[in-house]
């Protein structure tokens, strides 16, 4: 079982965060029966963390290596979801992260500039009525985020609502994560920005990661990479049908006046420190 998780961007191919996260499961355990082993006395499964990194031109591309980036490679939303959409279809993945917004607010949620979810986590942009943000700048990825959404919608992907529930079937789920506020979920300090982080901040955080998870990495993550690690792993939870591995915020997603609206958070917990989370109806 694995899931995927990005940490989105529309500047430039390189600057997308694109990992697969799987849970290996000790030979003599059935997968079917790994949440309940995770709440005995068993060791840890390991979480393998895959980074894949495309160029603007699809093919695999080297990491903070090769030519300046162009125009060419700006990110087209289309394009990405159907190269997600074909990466989980080859690794059979059937929930996609997304550091992004889903939906805009509804008109009757009481907030005036911001989602349900947005308010409870105090975001640090919001996303309030279609075509309104703030801050202002925050527009173009906000609008970039709901067409990957979309996109990967028409391929038969749907986001996360009150239906999903732990022991259903799985589904081809979208999830939005919310990297800044996984990391305080999880006790550790968050990653400072990516024009701000030092080499230092990266390492510093990921020790943090790895100290508190069991973790392998198949190369040192960038700033990008390690955001889409920390925010995939409710994913993993939610994979697994194990309501104690996530905390849900916002209100359910739906379509209202020709938008979307709303949709929930999602955030890692700790191993073993919370109650078991009731989980949303």
């Amino acid at each position: 079982m694995a899931v995927l998780s990005v940490d989105l961007a529309y500047r430039r191919w390189s600057d997308l965060g694109i990992v697969v996260l799987d849970r290996t499961v000790p030979p003599q355990l059935n997968p079917a029966s790994l949440p309940a082993a995770l709440d005995k006395d068993q060791p840890p499964a390991e979480i393998r963390c895959e980074t894949i990194a495309w160029s603007h031109s699809g093919e695999e591309s080297v990491l903070n290596s090769g030519p300046a980036p162009t125009k060419l490679e700006r990110v087209d939303p289309e394009v990405l979801a159907g190269r997600l959409n074909h990466l989980c279809n080859l690794r059979n993945i059937r929930i996609i992260l997304l550091d992004g917004p889903q939906a805009w607010k509804s008109r009757h949620n009481g907030l005036e500039h911001a989602r349900v979810s947005e308010r409870q986590l105090n975001t640090a942009a919001k996303t309030g009525l279609p075509g309104i943000v703030k801050p202002v700048t925050y527009r173009a990825f906000a609008e970039f985020c709901l067409d990957v959404y979309d996109a990967l919608a028409r391929r038969g992907w749907h986001r996360l609502d009150s239906q999903s529930q732990p022991g259903s079937a799985p589904e081809r789920l979208l999830v939005e994560s919310y990297p800044h506020a996984a990391w305080k979920s999880l006790g550790i300090k968050p990653l400072p920005s990516k024009r701000r982080a030092r080499i230092s901040d990266l390492a510093e955080a990921f020790a943090a990661l790895r100290s508190l998870l069991p973790l392998s990495v198949d190369h040192p993550p960038n700033h990008d990479q390690l955001q889409a690690i920390v925010g995939g792993l409710p994913g993993l939870a939610l994979d697994e049908r194990d309501s104690s591995g996530a905390r849900i915020f916002g209100h359910p997603p739906r379509r209202e006046e020709g938008h979307w609206r709303e949709g929930f958070i999602v955030l890692p917990v700790p191993p073993n420190p919370f109650p078991a989370i009731r989980w949303l109806h």
